[in-house]
């Protein structure tokens, strides 16, 4: 494909959990000539691999693909590390006069990226956190979560409950500027020319293949995976493994779960976290082009980043 006569070009493939993205990113990706910068937090991970059900590495040869496994479990990747690698990248790849992907279903690091959001700049308090971090051991992640919803309903209704480090992060923030988490995060005008491109399943259809993939991660050693990374001394307290699947597999391998039990509860967490995904980028949003999952949808994909069709310039928000 020749370098589409837009400044900047970035096209975001989006969508939920096992809606498809990986398998038509990388078909488009091979046939436009284009490189594939990950946005799913849950790939940033090494030794994460069946459970986050990431590219393989035979997927990954077949065009280049960015940020993931980039940090160890116990290296924390914040929002704003994402934010800059990923512009980095981005416009390297503009560089080399190749096109972009944006790939993902984590909606915040997408959006971070797009609209060009501007973190709050409040630097760590390692002894206020310390102190939340306690505060949390004591009242446990989901009251703690309940805590920041009565001082930022916004903010909280944006993190998922069972995540302490960004619950922590924003409490942090509150509590050392006075101001709430949500008001500051500013936001530019987007640094980019924008083809933004949903896909969707029938919900019945989507949560089909979402215990599908359950399955066949248990069947391929998701167990065997979780011990190995707790064999190599890191903790289950560290937010990549309270990650849906991990948390579930840890309280099973310590007896506090039997493996059924665990398969229908990551089951039912994941059919609720494609319902919050639907939150991010809602179907209703003009600036999305929408495509249902078929056996033509990648040639219809193609069709239209071809056509030159669709960009957005200078977005404040999509």
């Amino acid at each position: 494909m020749l370098y589409p006569d837009v400044p900047a070009p970035l096209v975001v493939i989006l969508g939920p959990t096992a809606v498809g993205k990986t398998e038509v990113a990388l078909q488009l990706a091979e046939r436009l000539g284009a490189e594939i910068v990950s946005a799913d937090s849950r790939l940033f991970y090494r030794g994460m691999d069946i459970g986050t059900a990431k590219p393989t590495p035979a997927e990954m040869e077949r065009v280049p693909h960015h940020l993931i496994n980039v940090a160890n479990p116990d290296e924390g990747w914040s929002l704003t590390l994402f934010q800059e690698s990923a512009r980095h990248i981005i416009h390297e790849i503009h560089k080399r006069r190749r096109l972009p992907f944006l790939v993902g279903g984590t909606g915040q690091y997408i959006r971070a990226v797009i609209e060009g959001w501007q973190p709050p700049t409040q630097q760590p308090d390692p002894q206020l956190r310390n102190a939340l971090e306690k505060w949390a051991l004591e009242i446990g992640p989901l009251e703690l979560h309940r805590r920041l919803a009565v001082l930022d309903e916004e903010a909280a209704g944006k993190i998922q409950p069972q995540n302490l480090r960004r619950t922590v992060r924003a409490l942090e923030v509150i509590f050392c500027t006075g101001e709430r988490f949500s008001s500051q995060k500013r936001r530019q005008a987007s640094p980019y020319s924008l083809l933004l491109i949903g896909l969707t399943r029938p919900r019945p259809e989507l949560y089909a293949r979402i215990d599908a993939r359950i399955d066949a991660m248990l069947a391929a050693g998701f167990q065997d995976e979780v011990r190995s990374l707790l064999s190599r001394g890191y903790s289950p307290d560290l937010p990549p493994l309270s990650a849906i699947g991990y948390r579930e597999i840890i309280a099973c391998l310590r007896g506090q779960m039997t493996v059924d039990g665990a398969i229908v509860e990551m089951k039912r967490l994941t059919h609720q976290f494609v319902r919050r995904q639907a939150n991010w980028f809602k179907a209703s949003n003009p600036n999305i082009r929408w495509f249902t999952m078929s056996s033509t949808t990648v040639d219809e994909l193609e069709t239209f980043i071809r056509s030159g069709k669709g960009w957005l310039v200078s977005l404040h928000s999509v």
